[in-house]
């Protein structure tokens, strides 16, 4: 695998000139020798680990000669750099304790081990960008980070980016985002970080507050990624920090993942690694939480990354449920907690290499707290009935509180989960007790009903629009099926056109786009205004005036806009089955702005 030089990036006017290399340029871009290189190895066995397969297996292949010159000069100034701060420190007067850093030392050693911290964190992290691996931006004029995601992707062209050139990349401004850092924490007291195994760190300690992020079964490998950063920080702070960098990669055999690779490809091996492990972690965590407090973990892992079946229990298609989800909750369980709620906090960028995705918009935080020894048990029906009493008003107070489209199957997993928990067992018609793979699978159904049955609060026209959507889209179908679609919810074909809502010609009848919605739309003159009709004006308006031009609309159609933001809800659920992921945004994005759309609505009301 050899590497051209494409084209230079040079400085023009306003703007970025590409121009083509000239020979000087292309012998010196070989020219550099470096001196060191990190020889780690990457995984040849891990979907997120593309290059081995092209003739780049170890860390050292995903950096350039004169990337490797860079790091390696960037890194090895540390330790110069700290030799100087320490002797500004003793020439200021600070008091030399002769301790380090490492050691809980206090003096002047410890400041230029500090110093000397950051500037390591500096230099590794430059490598995000100085690398092969990273990638030129066309519509931005500028490198991308490596890892815009949790992979160490292949890429077929990427930027050697002039480390002192003033833009991306520029060792400066990855000093400036870490003393902006610095200057906005204000601790009020030391903080202590240790690296331990969970279950002996949770051994010597008594009772303590637990909120933790768990790993995702197979789904990222942490340890193999942290090599790529791990090799700079070795070589900048390995002599401060000794029993933190004492091997040469960062050790994995501990790392709790499902990672076949690290078992000869033996899935059922990692397997029960896996779920050994955090169960004993669970298990220590319940010996250990406070009486007072909950347990909180964090999980951003969505239930359909995985498609595997849930048995015949189930008579209509739903949601798939991730073994992800389904080990941790299992693992939760047996170790002794319920679920008491679930919390969606904003943690996830839509930026970068996310944008356009239909990604989580947050993390999860489950909440849990020890049950009761004496809880009861229950059966499936018992347990099916107490979802449909109780999911409704949950759903209700998710949907008010805004919880984005994207994020409500996680956030429904609580209050389902809530009710599966607090029972010892649920017992299924054969009297075993019933997995968790299932009671997701009867939450995912469940709540499907709650936003089928929040039908009931639309108009006839959105009823059938919402049923015509999810077999058609916006493409034709025949008009007879309209026909009898609209007769069996108490309207007309011909009352459908004149609500604005189809085109029906020629036999044919297909709903209209957004993009084909009248511009002098007024819905206090419509005369037959629908809920459906609302949600996609309001739509249209945020994609194409912002905020403020959905406001105008919500403004004149208070009453519908609670209706209408429930709508989004169902259309996205509808959406994101069909795949269809650009209109999924869509009606995402609409409930993620409604706050602001409702206060500007609110504000510009009161000043009339």
């Amino acid at each position: 695998m050899g590497q051209h030089l494409m084209s230079v990036v040079a400085e023009g006017q306003r703007r970025r000139l590409y121009l083509s290399p000239t020979d000087d340029q292309v012998r010196a871009a070989s020219a550099a020798t470096p001196s060191w290189r990190p020889n780690g190895e990457l995984p040849k066995k891990h979907r997120n680990f593309q290059t081995p397969a092209y003739g780049m297996p170890s860390i050292g292949d995903l950096f350039t000669p004169r990337q490797l010159v860079a790091l390696t000069t960037f890194s090895d100034l540390v330790e110069e750099a700290r030799e100087k701060v320490l002797e500004d420190a003793r020439a200021a007067g600070l008091a030399d304790d002769h301790s380090c850093i490492d050691q809980g030392g206090a003096g002047a050693q410890a400041y230029a081990d500090a110093v000397a911290t950051y500037l390591g964190l500096a230099a590794s992290r430059s490598s995000n960008t100085h690398c092969t691996i990273a990638i030129w931006s066309p519509s931005r004029d500028q490198s991308i980070n490596a890892f815009g995601r949790q992979a160490i992707l292949m890429t077929w062209d990427f930027p050697e980016v002039n480390p002192f050139g003033g833009g991306a990349g520029d060792l400066e401004i990855v000093f400036g985002s870490i003393e902006k850092t610095l200057q906005a924490v204000h601790p009020r007291v030391p903080a202590v970080v240790r690296q331990l195994d969970v279950v002996q760190m949770l051994g010597a300690a008594g009772s303590c507050l637990v909120c933790t992020d768990p790993p995702y079964y197979d789904n990222i490998a942490y340890a193999d990624l942290s090599d790529f950063f791990y090799v700079w920080l070795r070589r900048s702070l390995g002599r401060m920090y000794p029993q933190l960098f004492s091997t040469l990669l960062v050790p994995k055999a501990q790392e709790l993942v499902a990672t076949p690779y690290r078992f000869n490809g033996d899935k059922r091996k990692a397997q029960n690694f896996f779920e050994e492990g955090l169960g004993k972690a669970f298990g220590r965590m319940r010996e250990k939480q406070h009486p007072d407090y909950p347990l909180t973990l964090y999980y951003a892992f969505k239930q359909a990354e995985s498609d595997g079946q849930v048995g015949d229990t189930l008579a209509v298609p739903i949601t798939p449920v991730s073994t992800g989800w389904e080990t941790m909750l299992e693992g939760l369980l047996r170790a002794g907690f319920q679920i008491t709620g679930t919390w969606p906090m904003r943690t996830e960028r839509d930026q970068g290499l996310k944008t356009g995705d239909n990604v989580l918009a947050s993390s999860i935080v489950l909440v849990c707290r020890p049950r009761p020894t004496d809880a009861p048990l229950t059966t499936r029906r018992d347990f099916l009935n107490a979802l449909k009493r109780e999911l409704p008003d949950a759903l209700k107070a998710l949907q008010h509180g805004n919880i984005a489209p994207v994020d409500l199957p996680q956030a429904t997993i609580g209050p389902g989960m809530a009710i599966y928990s607090r029972y010892s067992k649920v017992v299924e018609s054969d009297g075993s007790r019933m997995s968790v793979r299932t009671a997701l699978a009867l939450i995912n159904q469940a709540l499907d009903e709650v936003l089928s049955e929040q039908e009931g609060e639309y108009d006839a026209e959105t009823r059938f629009a919402i049923s015509w959507f999810e077999q058609h889209g916006t493409s034709e179908g025949s008009f007879g099926d309209a026909d009898n679609m609209a007769r069996a919810r108490n309207t007309s074909v011909g009352g459908l056109r004149d609500s604005g809502l189809v085109e029906a010609r020629g036999g044919k009848v297909r709903l209209l786009r957004r993009d084909e919605l009248p511009d002098a739309w007024d819905p206090n003159r419509d005369t037959r205004l629908t809920v459906w009709e609302t949600t996609q004006h309001m739509i249209r308006a945020l994609d194409k005036q912002g905020e403020e031009g959905a406001a105008a609309i919500l403004r004149r159609v208070l009453s519908y806009g609670d209706v209408a933001r429930d709508l989004a809800y169902r259309l996205y659920v509808v959406c994101e089955r069909k795949g269809w992921a650009q209109e999924a945004l869509a009606y995402n994005g609409l409930v993620v702005a409604w706050p602001s759309i409702m206060a500007r609505a609110y504000e510009s009301r009161a000043e009339q």
